[in-house]
């Protein structure tokens, strides 16, 4: 019987039975390869061989919390849930130039100085130019050790025989097993090399972290089984025009995901951010129509940001709707329930949001703060200075309670604010924080107090 082979888009990782030049699912063209098989099953053979009993356990069983080394890196740890976890596999994705090469190489010397074995393997840089690197970011009296290399058997020779606490390799797309008949950087090599490299961490112990490329949509290349591999996800985060870069989680089996940690970017490498609310409000002045700051909540921090507008007239039959920072599809709902329960209308109208700093928001939270800024803008009129907004808006016009209303609020009076205009809620509390609550049931009732409309 014919073996069969399996096609896979090295753009997207869509399977496909066979091949063709265009793929169905991203619509790359000439990306589709055959996917070569890790190893050969066990077949026929499966009836014949036997493998090693497994030890059971039941629910009732109670096993220790993993051992964690902290890096000093408060941000970073913050993010790792902690610290780094011994035998753990990590995957860093980011755009090209963000700084991730930048932030592995300051973690690596922050562990090597607290006594790990650090080892640096990197596939796009030689020696001497990360050694450069170092020199600029003051690190060349961290004890770190270095390699410039693509060939994934020489790498897991040295580290069978070098037997590091911590192994960073840079990048995964760079990595050439020479088993796998294809190119570097193709679906089948980089889930092949990252198959190999976790389970070498697991079998000996190691800490991996593994540095992976993203697409132009803002996604980690490769096939999405490698992001099933690893214990932990995380992307770097951040516009090249602001200083501002976010390290965020989206996958942590030893810790909470969506934790944010925030840096900016300085001539001397990262400099961890310890009030992001300060830094992303710093450059705000006065207020103005189309601006509205909004009490969020990324991970488990509390963190405000400058929602801007903008509506003009447009010069075209179809308005255009340009969003930064923002989900695009959540801002039509909002225009959408402003126009049908508000009678607030944006036809004919250009509107442009986006939030200030280089800052993703995915709140649903920030619905409030959103509206508040279209209307402001539409009406050329500020809001109330020195207020913060926040609340959920459903599509009937309501507006819904959200989770960490005090956390919020603390942040908010901290920073100076002395209003916040949130949902309605039973145990909404601002009296610890300095602030006057304005309390609101829903968005018509938000529109005719602001801004005499509906």
């Amino acid at each position: 019987m014919a073996k069969s082979s399996a096609y896979v888009c090295r753009a997207c990782g869509a399977e496909f039975s066979k091949w063709s030049g265009r793929c169905e699912s991203c619509g790359a063209w000439n990306t589709i390869e055959e996917a070569q098989p890790l190893s050969e099953g066990p077949g026929k053979t499966l009836g014949t061989r036997r493998g090693s009993s497994l030890t059971l356990t039941d629910l009732a069983s109670k096993e220790e919390a993993p051992p964690r080394t902290a890096s000093g890196v408060d941000e970073l740890d913050r993010v790792l849930g902690g610290g780094l976890v011994k035998a753990s596999a990590l995957l860093v994705g980011g755009d090209p130039g963000i700084g991730k090469s930048t932030l592995l190489l300051q973690a690596a010397a922050r562990f090597a100085r607290g006594g790990l074995k650090v080892l640096y393997v990197s596939g796009e840089e030689s020696a001497g130019q990360i050694q450069m690197r170092a020199e600029r970011l003051g690190l060349t009296e961290s004890p770190v050790q270095l390699a410039a290399a693509t060939s994934l058997r020489d790498i897991m020779t040295t580290l069978d025989a070098e037997a590091p606490d911590l192994a960073i390799i840079d990048s995964i797309q760079t990595m050439w097993l020479d088993t796998v008949e294809s190119a570097p950087g193709s679906v089948s090599q980089v889930r092949a090399a990252a198959h190999e490299l976790t389970s070498f961490a697991k079998r000996r112990g190691v800490s991996l972290v593994m540095v992976g490329h993203v697409t132009k949509e803002g996604t980690l290349a490769g096939p999405r089984v490698v992001e099933h591999m690893v214990d932990t996800v995380l992307y770097f985060e951040g516009e090249r025009g602001h200083q501002f870069r976010l390290l965020r989680a989206h996958k942590n089996r030893f810790g909470p995901a969506d934790e944010i940690g925030v840096f900016e970017m300085t001539g001397r490498g990262l400099i961890e951010v310890k009030n992001p609310s300060a830094l992303f409000l710093s450059e705000r002045g006065e207020a103005v129509p189309g601006s509205a700051v909004f009490a969020g909540i990324e991970g488990s921090r509390p963190i405000l940001a400058e929602f801007q507008a903008l509506v003009a007239p447009s010069a075209t039959a179809q308005p255009r709707r340009s969003v930064l920072g923002w989900d695009g599809g959540r801002l039509a709902m909002i225009l959408a329930v402003l126009e049908s329960r508000c009678g607030v209308t944006f036809a004919g109208l250009d509107v442009y949001l986006n939030v200030a700093g280089g800052l993703r928001i995915s709140d649903p939270a920030a619905d409030l703060a959103v509206a508040g800024a279209l209307m402001s803008a539409r009406e050329d009129q500020p809001l109330p200075e020195q207020t913060v907004l926040f609340g959920e808006i459903s599509l009937s016009g309501a507006l819904r309670p959200v989770t960490q209303t005090e956390n919020r609020l603390k942040e908010a009076g901290k920073l100076g604010f002395t209003r916040a205009i949130l949902p309605q809620a039973r145990k909404a509390r601002g009296g610890d924080a300095g602030l006057q609550l304005t309390p609101m049931s829903d968005l018509p009732g938000f529109a005719a107090e602001l801004f005499g409309a509906g």
